[in-house]
């Protein structure tokens, strides 16, 4: 069971792009909307992606507290996004927090806001995230990274609606939507102790489960056009995709999900003349006993020699972004081995 669907509510199924077929109207066949390839910020015309509409718009009108789990790369914070735009406090500002990325000694301040004096540098009133986003959404990223402590006031925040300043003690309400997004299992970080279980089920009211790439991968060629055509938009060109380019990014893994797809279009686009070319798309794995994820390659024992090189040498060639002489260096060989291996895994041989 995946990590969302421990925690996900019964759903109808209902798509939320079909008109409405109030009573009184039971005799005139439902319309059928034709199918999107986006929904707000989002771009996908595969099922899962269509699946994920489904559930956005079903939640978004609403005032509930929202989960969003999704690997690395994914595009949560643009999930966070549409839920805003398409929500009535669309009006209202939209506060992106990451909380792996704030220091622990700090991250009360930032959410909540400080008096003056409350601390050594504290020369004047801050007003915190919270403050901030009143009437509007605050989207805490990455909320499986925070403190122990600050996850225990996070849940008197959402419990009560109100906060004090650090160093104050007024009791200040807050008219704010928290979504919140991880990259973790939250149901692992729980068990782990790393993260708390009432806080959890707080704020998964409502669970939204991002899809990987390799689960949309008919979005594949959607997603790489529009990516090109955006920087020919800024950059003013014409450039077009190289014949087979499009083929090769659908057999690629992409273990960085979207965010790499975007890159790597991005780097062939800035190195291309007129024809843009993806160079060295990896080709996704043969076997399940290789997982990889951003950043680690988890090989099964039993895995013969020759195709965990091959896994080790494919996926450090990802990670650098294709910068074969950094692979090269990295993985200690020289750049004519390198060349040669990669030579060797283009023409489907997994031996070195």
């Amino acid at each position: 069971m995946r990590p969302d669907e421990a925690l996900a509510p019964t759903l109808d199924t209902d798509t939320p792009f079909a008109s409405d077929g109030g009573a009184g109207h039971s005799a005139e066949p439902p319309r059928v909307e034709p199918p999107r390839d986006h929904y707000g910020l989002l771009y996908g015309a595969s099922a899962p992606m269509r699946d994920l509409y489904q559930q956005i718009a079903k939640v978004a009108p609403t005032a509930l507290t929202v989960l969003i789990i999704g690997e690395s790369g994914t595009g949560k914070e643009l999930v966070a996004r549409t839920l805003h735009e398409k929500s009535p406090r669309s009006g209202g500002p939209f506060i992106p927090v990451n909380c792996g990325a704030i220091p622990a000694t700090l991250i009360e301040g930032e959410l909540f806001g400080h008096e003056k004096g409350s601390f050594t540098g504290a020369v004047q009133q801050h007003a915190g995230y919270f403050e901030r986003a009143a009437g509007g959404t605050i989207f805490l990223d990455e909320i499986t990274e925070m403190a122990p402590d600050m996850q225990i006031k996070l849940l008197r925040v959402l419990e009560t609606a109100s906060f004090h300043r650090v160093g104050g003690t007024e009791q200040i309400s807050t008219d704010v939507r928290v979504i919140a997004a991880t990259n973790r299992d939250p149901q692992v970080a729980v068990q782990e102790g790393r993260f708390r279980e009432d806080l959890l089920y707080r704020l998964a009211v409502f669970p939204l489960r991002v899809p990987p790439l390799r689960e949309r991968t008919s979005d594949i060629e959607l997603l790489a056009r529009r990516f090109l055509e955006q920087l020919n938009a800024a950059e003013k060109s014409r450039k077009r995709f190289a014949k087979g380019t499009l083929d090769d990014l659908r057999q690629h893994h992409w273990p960085g999900n979207v965010r790499e797809l975007k890159n790597a279009v991005h780097r062939a686009f800035i190195l291309a003349d007129e024809e843009v070319e993806v160079q060295n798309p990896e080709p996704a794995p043969r076997n399940r006993r290789v997982v990889r994820r951003e950043g680690s390659l988890e090989l099964a024992v039993g895995i013969p020699l020759p195709d965990a090189q091959r896994e080790l040498i494919l996926a450090t060639l990802a990670h650098f972004g294709g910068d074969k002489r950094q692979t090269a260096s990295t993985l200690g060989i020289s750049l004519k081995t390198l060349y040669n291996r990669l030579d060797t895994y283009k023409h489907g041989n997994g031996e070195t």
